[in-house]
């Protein structure tokens, strides 16, 4: 199995990206730009996935990595409960609302499998540690098969 050497190849974290872009774009316009309060609310939801991601796989074991991500997970849960609230502020339509929806729940599944697997790794080591060419400790965790599903 290939190895994950950086974060930003993990599919979870790449989603979370695209979804905080969508987010800040959606909450740059009309009066969703000026509710400050749910904006910056919105936006720090949006990041805490991904800066999740990145922090536990980062991270010196499989345990915080897992943690980290529950951490992310339930960002994502959070999330998807702003968009409520911007749907029934009239500040996202019905099709923004449901894309945004299924983008984060894509998200939210996509970190449960990565969990569930990190869960069946041998030992207590999923977290990967190696030297690189520069003499740096990199964090390193074998990827799963990725499904049609995500």
């Amino acid at each position: 199995m290939p190895t994950i050497k950086r974060f930003e190849e993990i599919e979870a974290w790449q989603t979370a990206r695209s979804l905080t872009k969508l987010v800040y774009g959606l909450s740059s316009e009309g009066a969703f730009s000026r509710d400050f309060v749910l904006r910056d609310q919105i936006h720090r939801a949006s990041i805490s996935i991904l800066c999740n991601i990145a922090e536990g796989f980062e991270s010196r074991t499989r345990g915080l990595f897992t943690e980290f991500l529950g951490r992310a997970k339930g960002s994502a849960g959070e999330l998807r409960a702003q968009f409520y609230v911007a749907l029934d502020a009239a500040y996202l339509t019905q099709e923004q609302f449901l894309a945004l929806s299924d983008q984060c729940e894509k998200c939210s599944s996509q970190i449960s499998r990565l969990m569930a697997y990190l869960r069946t790794l041998p030992n207590s080591s999923g977290v990967k540690r190696s030297n690189d060419a520069s003499g740096v400790e990199r964090s390193n965790v074998s990827t799963f098969k990725r499904s049609n599903d995500a």
